[in-house]
């Protein structure tokens, strides 16, 4: 089997030619990234990246995670691992996701590597030997049950900002405004692993003295966002911080998770992320080549282009440039920010942290294809304000502008070409001369040309929407070409004009997979296999090849002669079912989502596990039905169940999970049991505080959502699982004390067979292992001090 080809070797500025270095935001590595993470920098980046290939620019596009901080290490307390356990998780996900989305990075890299180590701690020197950096006592929130100082992503309070007041604002920033953040400005503060309140103690650190590197860092920023055409919102949100004036920024950490500080005193800190995590790009490119400062520190040959969403501007126009500003050394500085809003999520925001919208490894499960979701996330590419993403306007942008625009026009031109002589041309190109001088086909060129010109002066200045609406346009209007034209008439009537014609319209198809090949990549590939031509060699737009011109003469694309693939339809159409499962589907929160998708799974396994099963009171012999329940199915005896009277001493929202409590429930043990339950919607907070409930007691421990439950509360509910009650003991009974089946003789045998109807399921969220148990329809429990009951619950009650 042959091996693999060798990776090409890296890219380098090239003398003479345009030398393009482009970085999208580092995504952090603590979660799966949503669609608003990835249209708000890998995909934006990666568009710019590919028309720059397209047209002939020498580029390279970097980017990777952001691994190092109080995100990752607070997602490792979550999930009860390592740091790093978490990044390489981590890491392995988005580059999956991304992958998927058709993002072409020259290098996805990494921030806790040995470049990121080495290239910051050259610069911390580079600002110590220059005396931009001082030290100062300051005020941090530290908590004494986990005996440390608090990061900032290690606390939540409410937001100082007046008239925001969000419950739960970042010590670093508010996820609802947008305001920077101390931890100490916080309203309530409270300690994120163990909730308890922190006290304010003093610790040193290290500044970076912004307000001195001011005068450097505003001539900077004169010269560039004019020269550069930053954005508008960059622009007003640099200005914002310049206003208000500049402060010391803080760049050091009381964190185990980081590059550490290479000072004597501060030896047992790390750097603040948002002092590393820009550098990160300039470490990624050193791990992609060793000659990485050709493209960093060569400003006159090299422009660096960066893509984000807007809450990270002030970290790029500001902290980020004043550092290198610092060193004194001669740094590529950002040339062009490209920065967008929100995009929003149906009637919220997309959120990673509650888990809010769809999510990139979400889309891959639609099996709508990549190129669909790319189109119209670019469509709807949030650029001066935010925007929404609804599933019905996505079911309108694919139908409407992909499949009955697009996609029509090619497939009309390929379908007809390749049609068999005498109804078509046999697959092969026929030969148009004058075409110039055909008068709808002339006015044709004149539109393209124009729609041409736009498209480039949009993408020039990262514009992508505008682009992306440039070349739709000649789509459009290749289909009213077709349609003035009659060119099914023309094959008979007027053979030469309709050569003219067909001839022209597959040279817009390849001028239309070359434009929309940055937007939509996949698309494109298929657009040339059509066409039986090769992306490698064929796919290119340069001024130096004459593509451009040939804009003006699209009859001059594809020559005589040519034979083409086989055409087939380029997008299947998304249906009003289709559309109506998916906004059920991704309706909530992904942890409401993976609870009830985890329970139908358990319930699926249950039931599967149970057909033939019966259940007995552990006295009476198993009967056999005619020979149709297997011999040997297991008996399942009420009496196996280890079912106590427990009292619930504290409960609790889940910390990461909207439907779940967690509570601590004393079933005569030692130590009271932890145990999470699905109960949020049907049972209100205060009514979970100290009662008394039916537990059962020996079911394997499991986790929700990083939480291990240790038993289950006993719950049930109606048919249609609208109602759900807890199972109540007495209130005379002792906490500890056994539950037991309250059988009586000439009682028929409870059976566990979906006919019977004798077990009504629990609530889909409620606690499931692959052993669920349900309440018993008609079968009682007792203590000694009486029958175990449940209040209300219609055709569920226990007696």
């Amino acid at each position: 089997m042959a091996s693999p080809p060798p990776p090409p070797p890296p890219k380098l500025p090239i003398p003479g030619r345009r030398n393009i270095l482009i970085t999208s935001a580092l995504p952090y590595v603590n979660n799966v990234p949503h669609l608003g993470n990835i249209i708000g920098c890998v995909l934006s980046a990666d568009v710019f990246a590919r028309y720059c290939r397209l047209r002939g620019y020498n580029a390279i596009y970097i980017c990777g995670t952001d691994e190092y901080g109080t995100a990752t290490e607070t997602k490792a307390l979550e999930e009860k691992c390592s740091p790093k356990e978490i990044c390489d998780k981590y890491h392995a996900i988005h580059d999956e996701v991304y992958k998927w989305f058709d993002i072409k990075f020259d290098k996805f890299g990494r921030t806790s590597s040995p470049q990121q180590t080495e290239v910051c701690q050259s610069i911390f020197h580079k600002l110590m030997e220059n005396k931009w950096l001082t030290e100062n006592t300051m005020q941090q929130l530290y908590c004494d049950t986990c005996q440390r100082f608090l990061a900032d992503r290690l606390v939540e309070g409410k937001c100082p900002t007046e008239g925001c007041n969000y419950e739960a604002a970042r010590g670093d920033q508010c996820e609802n405004c947008s305001k920077l953040l101390n931890p100490t400005e916080l309203i309530d503060p409270k300690c994120k692993v163990c909730k308890n309140t922190p006290r304010i103690r003093d610790t040193d650190h290290l500044f970076l003295e912004l307000p001195l590197l001011s005068d450097k860092l505003v001539n900077y920023i004169n010269s560039t966002s004019v020269a550069g055409m930053w954005s508008q919102n960059a622009i007003q949100a640099t200005n914002a911080w310049l206003k208000e004036g500049l402060k010391q920024r803080c760049i050091t950490r009381d964190l185990k998770w980081g590059v550490p500080v290479p000072h004597e005193k501060y030896k047992d800190k790390v750097f603040y992320v948002w002092f590393d995590a820009p550098i990160g790009y300039i470490s990624i490119t050193a791990s992609y080549t060793p000659d990485w400062e050709k493209w960093w520190k060569d400003p006159e040959n090299v422009e660096l282009f960066q893509f984000m969403g807007k809450d990270n501007v002030p970290f790029h126009t500001v902290m980020f440039p004043s550092t290198l500003l610092g060193t004194g050394e001669n740094w590529t500085m950002m040339k062009t920010i490209s920065v967008t809003e929100y995009l929003n999520y149906e009637a919220g925001k997309f959120s990673k942290s509650h888990g809010v919208g769809v999510f990139g490894n979400d889309a891959k499960t639609t099996n709508i294809p990549p190129e669909v979701w790319r189109y119209y996330l670019l469509m709807n590419r949030p650029e001066v304000s935010d925007t929404l993403f609804t599933w019905d306007d996505l079911q309108a942008k694919l139908n409407s502008e992909l499949l009955n625009n697009l996609g029509n026009f090619i497939n009309r031109v390929l379908s007809f070409v390749a049609k068999p002589a005498g109804a078509g041309y046999d697959s092969i190109i026929p030969d148009a001369p004058n075409a110039e001088s055909h008068p709808l086909t002339k006015a044709l060129a004149e539109k393209i040309n124009k729609w041409v010109e736009q498209y480039l002066e949009a993408m020039e200045k990262v514009k992508l929407k505008q682009g992306l609406k440039s070349a739709m346009a000649i789509s459009s209007d290749g289909n009213a070409y077709l349609q003035e034209s009659q060119f099914w008439k023309l094959y008979k009537e007027d053979p030469a004009s309709c050569a003219i014609v067909m001839k022209t319209s597959v040279g817009v198809v390849y001028l239309l997979a070359c434009l929309l090949e940055p937007f939509m990549p996949p698309f494109s590939r298929e657009v040339l296999r059509q066409l039986n031509m090769s992306p490698d060699e064929d796919l290119t737009f340069c001024d130096d090849k004459g593509e451009t011109i040939k804009a003006k003469r699209p009859w001059d694309f594809v020559p005589a002669g040519h034979r083409i693939g086989k055409p087939v339809p380029l997008f299947k159409e998304l249906k009003d079912d289709e559309v109506e499962a998916f906004r059920s589907k991704f309706a909530g929160s992904q942890a409401e989502r993976s609870s009830k998708a985890e329970a139908d799974a358990e319930a699926k396994k249950v039931a599967d596990k149970l057909k033939g099963t019966k259940l007995s009171d552990g006295s009476s012999k198993k009967k056999q039905s005619g020979g149709s329940k297997s011999k040997t199915a297991e008996e399942v005896s009420v009496a196996k169940l280890d079912i106590r009277v427990g009292l619930i001493r504290k409960a609790e929202k889940h910390p990461d999970a909207d439907s779940l409590y967690v509570e601590e429930i004393d079933v005569g043990e030692e130590a009271p049991r932890t145990v999470v339950s699905g109960l949020v919607k049907f049972i209100p907070l205060e009514e979970m505080q100290n009662r008394k409930v039916c537990v059962l007691c020996n079911l394997k421990p499991v986790a929700m959502r990083g939480i291990k439950s240790h038993a289950m509360v006993l719950a049930a509910s109606n048919e249609d699982h609208s109602k759900v009650e807890l199972v109540e003991p007495p209130e005379s009974a002792a906490v500890g004390e056994k539950v037991t089946f309250a059988g009586h003789s000439g009682e028929p045998e409870a059976s566990l067979n979906a006919k019977s109807k004798t077990w009504e399921k629990l609530s889909a969220d409620l606690h499931s292992n692959g052993e669920l148990v349900a309440c018993y329809k008609d079968v009682p429990f007792t203590t000694s001090a009486g029958v175990c009951k449940v209040k209300t619950i219609a055709n569920g009650e226990i007696r």
